[in-house]
């Protein structure tokens, strides 16, 4: 099943519990980008926030920071949310793993644009997801870098010859033009942020992108 996550870092700040309960029937949840303006530049939200969406909505909370584990062990999450760790982030693959499991949660390696498919080959078995970065992270509204085929081809490729079943995420400039391509693709999940929040009517434009992928 596919599964659009709208991207909270592009909603109207001022209104997220509106925006929220705007999309929330719509949707499979929200897509957090957790910023500590020193893994990327750029500065989001703290664990209080993060944990108030979650109280009242589905989430996945994808973390940009430098030290994730140590914001991770903040976060009040109910079971099964999905959280994203950066492979060029200082962590213990295998502790994440433990405290992953510990807390029933969903685990995701996000991987960036520069850095090669072939650095989280060796532990694909063990993930939920892989989140292919379709730009570089930090910053909402990029174009989407048109390499990404290359890597969900190379991802799709390898679960179809190894039998994995985790999914693929992208995030970085989805939107109505490219999303039947990356459907094609075998993306699984999607964040979109300006795809959505960007547009004159945020609920119709979602509706519009799920037509895209049926």
């Amino acid at each position: 099943m596919i599964s659009i996550y709208p991207s909270l870092m592009a909603a109207d700040q001022l209104n997220l519990e509106k925006e929220i309960h705007l999309l929330e029937s719509h949707c499979s949840g929200f897509h957090l980008d957790v910023m500590d303006n020193h893994f990327v530049p750029n500065i989001t939200w703290g664990a209080s926030t993060v944990n108030a969406i979650a109280a009242i909505s589905t989430v996945w909370v994808h973390l940009m920071i430098d030290n994730p584990m140590h914001f991770y062990e903040q976060l009040k999450l109910k079971p099964d949310s999905l959280v994203s760790f950066h492979i060029e982030s200082e962590i213990d693959f295998f502790d994440v793993v433990k405290k992953i499991k510990e807390k029933k949660h969903r685990l995701s390696i996000a991987i960036s644009p520069k850095t090669p498919i072939s650095r989280i080959v060796s532990f694909l078995d063990i993930l939920d997801q892989v989140l292919v970065m379709s730009v570089e992270p930090g910053f909402s509204g990029q174009s989407f870098l048109t390499s990404t085929f290359e890597r969900l081809a190379e991802l799709v490729e390898h679960r179809q010859s190894h039998g994995g079943n985790w999914r693929i995420g992208i995030d970085g400039g989805v939107n109505a033009i490219n999303i039947a391509m990356l459907a094609a693709h075998d993306v699984d999940d999607y964040a979109i942020g300006d795809g959505i929040f960007q547009q004159h009517n945020v609920a119709v434009a979602l509706q519009q992108l799920y037509e895209e992928i049926k």
